[in-house]
């Protein structure tokens, strides 16, 4: 079984055990940060490999939907921390039969998520590639004009 610490991460204080954030505040309550944020609680376990599977479940529970249904608050909603916390152990020990079922899954989802970033970067790559086109399209109608306007202003003169 996982023994992991889930606290109230504190701006400016560091961890010696490997650990990982998880955001408190938002409508992305759950999500798991590898940076810290004002708004977040840290997990802390004894070795990587446990961080790597809590890290994954989390991501895969707040993707699901299963932190959403303990969001509280009107405008800015948050879950606390023992709603997490159970959240978290209880999505790990019914997962925690099925060990290898577990590992299975967190290598899918981590495949699927490093081919969504790597998409993310294509998107923003089209994104910047678009705005130079449509600048660089109206600069050449600029010069256009403005050479157009420097021959009627020498005609005048």
């Amino acid at each position: 079984m996982s023994t992991f610490e889930l606290k109230t991460h504190q701006i400016g204080r560091t961890y010696s055990q490997p650990h990982f954030f998880i955001l408190n505040k938002g409508q992305n309550s759950g999500k798991p940060l590898i940076n810290p944020c004002p708004n977040c609680f840290v997990v802390t376990v004894p070795t990587e490999e446990e961080k790597h599977t809590l890290y994954h479940l989390s991501m895969m529970l707040q993707i699901g939907g299963f932190y959403a249904y303990y969001l509280k608050g009107s405008v800015i909603p948050f879950i606390s921390i023992d709603d997490c916390r159970n959240t978290l152990k209880d999505g790990y020990t019914s997962l925690l039969n099925e060990s290898k079922e577990l590992k299975k899954h967190i290598s899918i989802v981590s495949a699927i998520s490093r081919k969504e970033a790597e998409l993310q970067k294509v998107i923003s790559k089209m994104a910047d590639l678009k705005v130079s086109y449509i600048q660089s399209l109206f600069s050449k109608k600029q010069n256009r004009a403005t050479k157009g306007n420097k021959n009627l202003i020498n005609l005048l003169a």
